[in-house]
């Protein structure tokens, strides 16, 4: 994007993190300039935006403080960019809920495929398969009480879980790929798997994904630092 954008973005492409900030800034046509980090070797811009953390996404916005960890950056998109396809409810108990099962997403549903990274041998990832598993198949109850009969979580058009899960889409077609197994199929989970065949598709996720040549790489950078 132009250098003339008040609004910056401090990202790596295969970051789904990132991504969820880029698809918003897609829904709500915000333009940006994206500044892609190269996380081995972070931009002094980077360190004193994010000094605590040192970590991506950090969103500037003209001469205001960064604003720093992707779900609050996309709220905060939300609120200033208000009347531009709003992605949390505005009833408070819907907004309580779609937070709880964000948070639920980041820090035990992805923790999970993390896990299945680490986790040596056979015997030991088919046990992390199995919780996958289960707390896919709660993914997808929460997706049909939240889309009420609709096309996604946020009803008929993509709100705030579709957009925390679906920038996640990238590397589980990886992951399944990698160890030869479905996340989402027609038994378990054919809700899941028809929203995902759903917002893959959708516009403003496209260029907010990246390809599987930088999810490679970045896996085989991982795995090298796999302690």
């Amino acid at each position: 994007m132009g250098k003339s954008c008040e609004i910056k973005l401090l990202g790596a492409a295969p970051s789904h993190f990132v991504n969820r900030v880029q698809f918003v800034l897609n829904l709500k046509s915000i333009e940006y300039e994206f500044i892609d980090e190269n996380l081995n070797c972070k931009s002094e811009l980077l360190l004193t935006s994010n000094p605590v953390h040192k970590k991506v996404p950090v969103l500037i916005h003209a001469n205001k403080p960064p604003i720093l960890e992707s779900l609050i950056i996309i709220e905060y998109l939300d609120e200033v960019y208000h009347d531009i396809h709003p992605i949390l409810p505005s009833d408070p108990l819907e907004r309580a809920h779609n937070r709880f099962w964000a948070n639920y997403i980041d820090t035990k549903y992805f923790a999970l495929f993390e896990e299945l990274r680490r986790t040596p041998g056979q015997e030991g990832k088919k046990e992390v398969k199995k919780q996958l598993d289960e707390a896919s198949e709660l993914l997808e109850e929460v997706f049909v009480k939240s889309s009420n009969g609709k096309a996604y979580f946020g009803g008929d058009d993509v709100g705030y879980i579709d957009v925390v899960l679906g920038c996640f889409l990238a590397w589980i077609k990886f992951v399944e790929k990698l160890n030869k197994f479905k996340i989402f199929d027609e038994v378990r989970t054919p809700k899941l798997l028809e929203w995902t065949n759903r917002i893959w598709s959708h516009e403003a996720l496209k260029d907010a994904i990246c390809g599987s040549e930088a999810l490679t790489n970045h896996y085989a950078m991982l795995q090298i630092k796999k302690p």
